[in-house]
């Protein structure tokens, strides 16, 4: 678990004079912890998602394979239908048997189409990922006056 990121200003230092060195700390100990959450929530989000990427492929699979074995009965079924010659009518059952697993399979390739179509963007990774980056454009804006008033000390 990523320690909480303060969503606010943090307050005034009581002691002005804190060192390069303190403040360079500070701000790698908070631009971490700001990337550890971006990613820990990129994991979230992005968890959910592949679940229902992989339960759609598992139907497209499904789909695959029954249409794979519905190519035997459908080449029994021709094979079969040359026995027209003679008046047996097996054939018809090895063709009917053919059209209900592709009617199967057809069902699978559907099924397994409405779950992937679900299957969306991480967004509020994208929106938080915007966020900190426009934090950090204002820091960099902000930090500009206070940089030369540092320099100025010295």
């Amino acid at each position: 678990m990523v320690p909480s990121i303060p969503l606010h200003a943090e307050p005034a230092r009581q002691n002005g004079d804190a060192s390069v060195g303190a403040l360079v700390k500070e701000v790698t100990t908070h631009v971490s912890t700001l990337v550890r959450a971006e990613v820990e929530l990129a994991k979230q989000e992005i968890t959910g998602e592949v679940k229902k990427g992989v339960l759609g492929s598992v139907f497209f699979v499904v789909a695959a394979v029954v249409a794979l074995f519905s190519f035997w009965f459908f080449f029994f079924a021709v094979a079969e239908a040359f026995n027209l010659i003679w008046p047996s009518q097996r054939w018809a059952g090895f063709a009917v048997t053919f059209v209900l697993m592709l009617v199967i399979a057809g069902i699978a390739g559907f099924l397994g189409y409405l779950k992937v179509r679900k299957i969306k963007a991480p967004e509020r990774t994208i929106e938080t990922a915007k966020e900190s980056v426009e934090a950090l454009r204002r820091g960099r804006s902000d930090a500009s006056p206070s940089t030369s008033a540092v320099a100025e000390r010295r």
